[in-house]
């Protein structure tokens, strides 16, 4: 379980700031190496998606890194969206562990 507080940073600002930036790259030049829309772009860099396999496997190849990367960037992401929101936590502390449940 994620132990910090502190929010991790998004897929959208690993992509920006590590990958675009250093690279010179806009979400035109992104989208063109990925094979999609440029609105898919924005959309991962505005973090209005969220990145499936199948994103992963294509940044994985654009930038030459391993699809695990990516899909652990939503990972913690996601985590910590779930963790740090009130009606998530209330959810998920409803949950009985199964060795109390019986």
């Amino acid at each position: 379980m994620l132990t910090t507080k502190r929010k991790p940073a998004t897929v959208g600002e690993i992509l920006i700031e590590e990958f675009m930036q250093p690279m010179g790259l806009t979400q035109a030049a992104l989208a063109e190496a990925m094979g999609v829309q440029r609105k898919h772009v924005n959309e991962l860099c505005n973090n209005r998606r969220t990145v499936t396999a199948a994103t992963a496997l294509i940044l994985a190849r654009v930038f030459g890194n391993s699809p695990d990367f990516w899909l652990n960037v939503q990972r913690r992401s996601d985590l910590w969206e779930a963790l740090n929101n009130p009606r998530e936590r209330d959810r998920i502390e409803r949950a009985t562990p199964l060795g109390t449940a019986a």
